[in-house]
């Protein structure tokens, strides 16, 4: 997905699809892999334990949290990322939010308008749950626009 390369991210299991002209109100808890092409107003949730990846196509849009461990964004996120596995930015990515990730690539013209924080491997499962989210965040490291 970054530049020319397909992206080494994938999932065993079912797909869901968002489509272009659909609007998911409310909050998606899934396993598997979500794609979105529409736009999702409410939460993207993994379920904890499981292999899952959400995949934000270049006019897909998602306005509010990402909890997954892989995530491959190349349209525009309005709230946190946390990647505990694996984190793509493609060119055409922007996110505002803060974004929390173990592993990130990040392709020249993607934004992050939000601080972004690595998180240690020890913590990386247990930030992608959203009970870690209510105990603390970890410590900012870049702030601003990153391209």
């Amino acid at each position: 997905m970054l530049g020319n390369k397909k992206s080494t991210v994938s999932v065993a299991g079912k797909t869901t699809l968002i489509s272009r002209d659909t609007v998911v109100l409310g909050d998606l808890r899934f396993s598997g892999t979500v794609d979105v092409e529409g736009l999702v107003q409410g939460n993207l949730i993994a379920e904890s334990g499981k292999e899952a990846l959400v995949r934000v196509v270049e006019k897909g849009r998602v306005e509010g949290e990402i909890r997954c461990p892989a995530v491959i964004i190349n349209g525009e996120v309005e709230g946190d990322v946390y990647a505990s596995r694996h984190l793509e930015l493609a060119a055409r990515a922007r996110v505002k939010g803060n974004v929390f990730y173990a592993l990130m690539e990040m392709a020249a013209g993607s934004e992050v308008n939000g601080s972004m924080s690595h998180l240690p491997e020890q913590d990386a499962a247990s930030q992608a749950s959203p009970q870690a989210a209510a105990a603390g965040t970890a410590d900012a490291r870049g702030r601003g626009r990153q391209s």
